[in-house]
């Protein structure tokens, strides 16, 4: 499209404010384009929208093989449930935390899959967001990820949650004891059309299913953590407590 308007890369990069050679590792897919650049693209080469669908699309790829068919449902769901046992869930990740996150495995991809999990959480401002309920393990407040300073700026985004009507935030604490969710982090889906589905990560690939009996036992299973852990409230207390104990020295 760019040859078909009379440009080389360097002349594009002109009217949109980038190098040439930024233009050129894009079109050799070496680096990702991020949704401002599909934007620019179509603004400066006509192309009404073309480049823009394509964003969502990229950025799937970005993310592991394996957990694409989950966010692709996420994307669509009504509701999103879900209990974490150690890390903050995506939907609500910073970008440095998701960064640091994904570092361990895939340090050469990092920056690339952190703008994608990041776009994943464009549905939570759609004008018709998904319901979120998200209860996290106490240990996910104290496993450091990323630093202090990094940690920090992820609990502050928690809190940022509390009045929003879309999303409830709960932590489970370490006072509960056993509970329901002692096997492990897992989120439920809910359609508007479709049926529900169960999900579960795994170290190198995810096993999602509609399995009735699957479904009722985990939503059970589910119903019983959001009975004990914290309401939204006194977690809300319990988060900032731990980020001015833990993560008060920003160095």
């Amino acid at each position: 499209m760019r040859e078909a308007a009379g440009l080389n890369q360097a002349q594009l990069g002109e009217i949109i404010f980038c190098t040439g050679s930024l233009i050129g590792q894009i079109e050799t897919t070496k680096k990702v384009p991020t949704r401002d650049f599909s934007e620019r693209v179509d603004a400066a080469l006509g192309t009404d929208g073309t480049f823009s669908r394509l964003m969502g699309l990229v950025l799937r790829s970005q993310l592991p093989t394996w957990f694409q068919p989950y966010a692709e449902m996420e994307a669509k769901a009504a509701y999103i449930s879900t209990y974490q046992a150690q890390l903050v869930y995506g939907l609500l990740q910073t970008e440095e935390y998701a960064r640091a996150v994904l570092a361990i495995d895939y340090p050469d991809k990092a920056d690339e899959m952190a703008v994608a999990r990041l776009d994943r959480q464009r549905i939570l401002k759609r004008d018709n967001p998904p319901a979120l309920c998200v209860i996290l393990s106490e240990a996910a407040l104290h496993q450091e990820v990323g630093g202090h300073k990094v940690m920090r700026t992820q609990l502050t985004r928690l809190l940022n949650f509390l009045h929003d009507p879309w999303v409830q935030i709960q932590v489970l604490p370490f006072t509960v004891g056993q509970h329901a969710g002692t096997m492990g982090s897992f989120n439920l889906l809910r359609f508007d059309d479709d049926p529900d589905l169960f999900y579960v990560d795994g170290y190198d690939q995810g096993h999602m299913t509609a399995n009735p009996s699957v479904i009722k036992e985990r939503s059970v299973g589910y119903a019983r953590l959001q009975a004990t852990a914290l309401s939204p409230e006194d977690s809300a207390t319990l988060i900032a407590h731990v980020m001015e104990e833990r993560y008060g020295d920003q160095s």
